[in-house]
């Protein structure tokens, strides 16, 4: 009885990856997408270029896998800091959106669509901020 325990749960668990990988690659699909018109030449585009390339994986490290690489705590810290409260990430597997959530006094809360723009446009600046100070 154990062993079948043991395999449902390595199923789930690989299952629960391929979940996040489906939707990390659909965000990429998502973000390929869009044209660039931006110079390649020079060395700040470039490097703006990585940095922002940088950004984007820190964030889907922030609200897809929660991470504890430090730069990721380093990045919710300031959040915290920005928001004045803490916000919880979570992406139920059934829906295709992730939800945020504001958490205070122990209470979670869902943001509402504009709150949650604000938020996300916020957790963006904070991000390529925090990239580009780090970044030599």
């Amino acid at each position: 009885m154990t062993t079948y325990t043991f395999y449902t749960r390595q199923m789930l668990l690989q299952y629960g990856r391929q979940l996040v990988a489906a939707r990390r690659l659909a965000r990429y699909d998502q973000l390929l997408g869009r044209g660039r018109s931006r110079d390649t030449g020079s060395y700040a585009a470039k490097r703006q270029d990585i940095v922002e390339r940088v950004a984007r994986e820190i964030m889907e490290n922030l609200i897809f896998s929660g991470s504890d690489n430090p730069t990721v705590q380093d990045v919710k810290e300031r959040l915290i800091r920005e928001l004045g409260e803490e916000l919880i990430f979570r992406y139920p597997p059934a829906d295709q959106d992730f939800k945020i959530f504001r958490n205070r006094n122990g209470e979670e809360k869902e943001l509402s669509q504009p709150e949650k723009q604000h938020a996300m446009a916020l957790l963006w600046e904070v991000t390529l901020r925090t990239v580009d100070e780090t970044m030599l």
